[in-house]
């Protein structure tokens, strides 16, 4: 009798198992016997488990959307000519989109946005307008380490503003009021009297153009550059003309100069419509090319971006960043397979989402996909 009983509880207990064996990877981690090499250490992130694998998965989406190329796929009987040269596809690559929230700007991240900027590996920013007003003031005056316990009343009294563990001090943007403030009288001069139009992404141009320091990423989406080619000396012009898109462009310090700008020379006129236009276009006509989603933080960058991608019926790559959850029903927080259910991402699109810090995910990430090819 307990013999039947335990043979019952046994089998209850240990359920025949289905064979993994060659559909699934195995886990382990780094041997670091073999020493430290940072490549094969990120390479075993893939069968660590948990957020480190999935980090594992976004190294390879990001390489994948950085190795497409329009020559991978079959030639379709109704594309023009230049669709059928293997030169003109091997030529077409992935239409980048690079989202981040303002944090990042004012964190070291900044550096790691410029450099892919300055060195054309995306192809459309859209980020916070503190992620535009940080990158222009910080080439005006520095932001500091502090500490995340320090007390708001305490910083108020000595004029300084807490962002996480991050120090700005005051001082900082009255150097930007009085930096920008002059431009702003001149690109209204230029609206009356030039019939210029401007937009959200046309002022971040500008300001752009107007801060010209090398530490900017706004700089070089900006800057047209000369680079000689030491091969064959040949003058070679490359135009980076990265746009960077901003909706909420006054929902920051740079609304607060507007706002004050606005009685002391009232009339400067900026249009959303046409910006919106430019950037759902520039999914739209991404076509023949896929386009690919990195995407740090959530709100208005990551909503944008897929929404702009809704209008090509979905990206083809998206890796999204952040420490957001789902069950608040936010967008921020949303995994990609919800954004499936929107068209903004196609059902055959490779995804994942990391949960993590981006200031500790998206460097390595680089470190590893876009950094690796140069």
């Amino acid at each position: 009798m307990e013999e039947n009983l335990l043979a019952s509880v046994h089998s209850t207990v240990f359920i025949e198992s289905e064979s993994l064996e060659g559909k699934s990877v195995k886990i382990e981690g780094y041997d670091f016997n073999q020493g430290v090499n940072y490549s094969q250490l990120f390479k075993s992130m893939l069968s660590t488990g948990f957020q480190a694998s999935n980090f594992g998965d976004a190294i390879q989406v990001v390489n994948q959307m950085l190795d497409w190329r329009l020559a991978d796929e079959t030639v379709e009987e109704n594309c023009d000519g230049d669709e059928r040269d293997p030169a003109y596809r091997e030529s077409i690559r992935c239409k980048v989109f690079l989202g981040f929230t303002s944090n990042l700007i004012s964190s070291g991240v900044r550096d790691t946005v410029r450099y892919l900027v300055e060195h054309h590996m995306v192809d459309v920013v859209v980020t916070t307008a503190g992620g535009i007003e940080e990158d222009l003031i910080k080439c005006l005056a520095p932001t500091f380490k502090g500490e995340f316990s320090l007390p708001g009343a305490h910083l108020r009294s000595k004029g300084l503003n807490r962002i996480g563990n991050l120090l700005v001090p005051n001082e900082n943007y009255c150097k930007f009021e009085d930096w920008i403030i002059p431009i702003f009288d001149q690109m209204l001069k230029e609206q009356i009297e030039e019939n210029v139009s401007w937009t959200p992404s046309k002022v971040i141009a500008r300001l752009g153009k107007e801060i010209n320091d090398k530490r900017s990423y706004l700089y070089w989406a900006y800057k047209a550059t000369i680079s000689i080619c030491s091969a064959c000396y040949i003058n070679i012009k490359y135009e980076n003309n990265i746009p960077v898109f901003c909706p909420g462009l006054t929902d920051g310090s740079l609304g607060d100069m507007l706002y004050f700008h606005s009685f002391k020379s009232p009339g400067l006129i900026i249009d959303i419509v046409q910006d919106i236009r430019a950037m759902n276009g520039e999914a739209v006509h991404a076509s023949p090319r896929k386009t690919g989603m990195i995407i740090l933080g959530g709100g208005l960058p990551k909503h944008h971006i897929c929404n702009a991608n809704m209008m090509r019926n979905g990206a083809d790559y998206a890796v999204f960043i952040n420490t957001g959850q789902e069950f608040d029903g936010s967008d921020s927080g949303a995994r990609p397979d919800e954004a499936v259910s929107w068209g903004k991402i196609r059902g055959s699109a490779k995804t994942v989402k990391v949960h993590c810090d981006a200031t500790i995910a998206f460097p390595l990430l680089v470190a590893e996909t876009f950094a690796a090819r140069r």
